[in-house]
């Protein structure tokens, strides 16, 4: 089993900024990708940004050039800095990870963070 613990959630102002951090563990032998997703009230989940080992991002476009993720392989975490918020930024954001639990398949495994809260308002 995989367990992601995401933190960093909180209330923002408007043009203010958050950093969302989640770290994988269990029984990992790699990650193809890395992401964040989020859901508002009413509205379906939606991808923010994903990024594979490789190094490849990539973001929604209503997050480009504000938000910025980045991963860290050896420690199977991923971080999500968010700059100039808005208030349609308020969602709960869950961390995402494709595992593969054991070498030699490309057999990925989906899981998802339990999720946290971001509320822009001033």
């Amino acid at each position: 089993q995989v367990q992601l613990v995401e933190s960093g959630g909180d209330l923002a102002q408007p043009g203010g900024s958050l950093r969302l951090s989640c770290a994988a563990s269990g029984s990992i032998f790699s990650i193809d990708a890395m992401g964040w997703y989020r859901q508002a009230p009413g509205k379906v989940r939606e991808l923010v940004a994903t990024a594979t080992s490789s190094g490849s991002t990539n973001y929604a476009d209503s997050v480009k050039g504000r938000f910025t993720i980045s991963r860290d392989n050896a420690k199977n975490t991923v971080s999500l800095q968010m700059n100039s918020l808005k208030p349609e930024d308020t969602a709960v954001y869950f961390c995402n990870a494709k595992v593969r639990v054991r070498p030699g398949t490309t057999v990925t495994f989906n899981f998802w963070g339990q999720g946290t809260q971001v509320t822009v308002s001033s």
